[in-house]
């Protein structure tokens, strides 16, 4: 047996999984975490050394501020080295400092030290980071205020020094921290993925069993999935179910073609047959005349085939929608006498004043009109009346005749080969067709003998506001 064919096969392209994706992206969500988390470590560390430092500073400036004194009127300033002492424990760093007197003369240390920046007046301690000698210093500022007899004003004090020791302490702080963090990361991250593996266990089970069914079997499907999954199990179900009524609807009008076709073209071929062997005239024109009309019953039959798959076809492609059934009387009349049907002239329309809606199909309902219409012209009695009515429930479509009609009840008119003893092949295909609209529109098909005579059959729908038209 040779392989099936691929040309025209498009080849499944594989998109990436629920798993990479949401691995991805709880990825993503723990590092900006874990991001947010370090900044915040490293800026405590940083100010954990900040504190540590900045007591020292504050030490350091306290100590030289108790060495300022007045001499013969002038401020003196005995920088003690114990002030140093405890900032010089750090070897890669460089002190800096500088007191100014009360007139803002530098009394001793670096004359360009920078002062505060916009320092509010009597604000003290103040502390600052500036640029100073190619790097960058953090400073502490106090003032002293000297109230000698021969001396008064404010001294100035500034202790500053580089931050590298400070910066070293501070990783010091963080780095214990961070890589805690990192490793508390990695292992939240992989019990995610353990965990994300197992709760999407459930729909590699669906797959297994999706592809363990049999092709031809479009039942409803019930996994144990969960609720999150219940809706794609349903929608699932809901599509093997319109397959199911595609497929089963193509059967039917398969073996409803063959049914209603076999015995017209078995008919057809014996009668040509005998016109071939046939020499008397008289019989041949007969039978000629039976081929012929066989013929035109055929092609009858060929087009409410046609009719029935479209109809069929409409059923789950096209949208109901607000229409006027005057309109759609109007329209099946019309398209009835502009076919040369057989006594079309004898049908009279009776609508209603108001407008009738309804929601359905405009193309699916005429039809069914049509073939009501038909059925009556050929196997009624005149006067053929279309009428359409409305209530205030319900909107109609009837067509009434003058004759006896058929004993068969509602729920069995145009079932599937139902006929009755004065309806030849045809009748059966067409009722079937209102049948299938009927249902499609979820309506009623309504058979009655009105108390004035005759025979009625008809359609009736659920009717809508006239609002509702737009």
């Amino acid at each position: 047996m040779n392989a099936p064919s691929t040309r025209g096969l498009r080849p499944r392209v594989a998109s990436r999984s629920i798993a990479l994706r949401l691995g991805l992206l709880l990825t993503l969500v723990l590092a900006i975490a874990v991001a947010a988390v370090v900044f915040a470590t490293f800026r405590y560390g940083r100010s954990a050394a900040d504190q540590a430092f900045d007591r020292l500073l504050t030490g350091a400036a306290l100590q030289i501020g108790e060495r300022v004194s007045v001499v013969d009127g002038k401020p003196v300033v005995d920088v003690p080295l114990s002030a140093f002492e405890l900032l010089a424990l750090a070897r890669d760093d460089r002190i800096f400092y500088r007191v100014i007197g009360p007139h803002g003369k530098t009394l001793t240390g670096y004359d360009d030290l920078p002062l505060p920046p916009t320092a509010p007046a009597g604000a003290s301690p103040r502390i600052y980071e500036t640029p100073y000698r190619d790097t960058r210093v953090r400073a502490i500022a106090l003032s002293r205020d000297l109230a000698e007899r021969s001396l008064s004003g404010r001294v100035e004090i500034i202790v500053a020094h580089t931050m590298l020791a400070r910066t070293a302490l501070a990783r010091e702080i963080a780095m214990p921290a961070i890589a805690g963090i990192a490793l508390a990361s990695l292992a939240i991250l992989a019990l995610t993925l353990l965990a994300m593996r197992y709760a999407l266990r459930p729909l590699r089970r669906i797959e297994r069993a999706m592809l363990a069914r049999d092709p031809r079997d479009l039942t409803p499907f019930h996994p144990d999935a969960p609720r999150e999954v219940a809706t794609l199990v349903d929608a699932i179900n809901r599509f093997m179910g319109r397959l199911d009524r595609r497929l089963d609807t193509m059967e039917r009008f398969v073996a409803d073609a063959a049914h209603q076709m076999r015995t017209p073209v078995t008919a057809l071929r014996a009668q040509s047959e005998l016109a071939i062997e046939e020499t008397d005239p008289e019989r041949l024109r007969a039978l000629q005349g039976r081929i012929r009309s066989r013929a035109i019953g055929i092609s009858r039959l060929m087009d409410q085939l046609l009719s029935h798959a479209l109809v069929t076809h409409r059923v789950e492609t096209v949208e109901l929608a607000a229409l006027d059934l005057r309109r759609v009387a109007i329209e099946a009349e019309r398209e009835i006498r502009s076919a040369g049907v057989a006594q079309a002239e004898l049908l009279h329309l009776d609508l209603s004043e108001d407008p009738v809606i309804a929601a359905g199909d405009a193309f699916s309902l005429r039809e069914a009109a049509k073939n009501l219409i038909a059925n009556a012209l050929r196997y009624g009695a005149p006067p053929i009346t279309l009428r359409v009515e409305h209530s205030k429930d319900h909107a109609s479509i009837v067509v009434h005749d003058e004759g006896g009609g058929f004993d068969l009840p509602a729920d069995e008119v145009g079932t599937r080969f139902a006929r009755h003893e004065n309806t030849p092949e045809s009748a059966g295909l067409g009722l079937a067709i209102v049948r299938e609209v009927v249902e499609s529109h979820q309506g009623e098909l309504t058979v009655t003998r009105p108390v004035e005579g005759g025979f009625a059959i008809g359609i009736l729908l659920p009717a809508l506001d006239e609002e509702r038209m737009a």
